[in-house]
């Protein structure tokens, strides 16, 4: 199938905490963006999972600069919750702006974002391509 796509589409792909799911989900839907897959996964960052569930729950605790000995307890890996929307390039930056002032704490853990061009949007329905198959 040839495709006529030519429209700038990216897939923002967010990685947050658990517990700042509905805070985005309602923040993303009060802008309009309402199309989003949620995937539950379990990752570290540079501090490789150091500060365990605690942490993740409650990062007041800043339980990797405490008097706390986290060297017997070894949570490599953290449950997170990733995110993944498809948005016209145009709608990037609002969308960014929107997971980072619900998801910024100032605390490790807080994060990423990864924007990233899609080469082809196909509504399997319809054979609607492009912006079509996203709106």
């Amino acid at each position: 199938m040839e495709s006529k796509f030519e429209e700038n589409i990216v897939d923002i792909i967010a990685i947050i905490r658990r517990h700042k799911i509905q805070d985005t989900k309602d923040a993303l839907d009060k802008e309009g963006f309402n199309q989003v897959t949620f995937y539950s996964v379990h990752g570290r960052g540079r501090q490789k999972g150091s500060g365990g569930l605690a942490n993740e729950l409650d990062p007041g605790l800043d339980m990797i600069n405490s008097k706390i000995d986290i060297a017997d307890n070894d949570y490599s890996f953290l449950p997170k919750r990733m995110l993944s929307l498809v948005v016209k390039d145009d709608d990037v930056n609002k969308v960014v702006k929107i997971i980072t002032e619900v998801n910024q704490t100032g605390h490790y853990g807080d994060g990423k974002i990864f924007v990233m061009p899609v080469k082809l949007a196909l509504r399997i329905r319809t054979a609607e391509e492009g912006l079509y198959a996203i709106s």
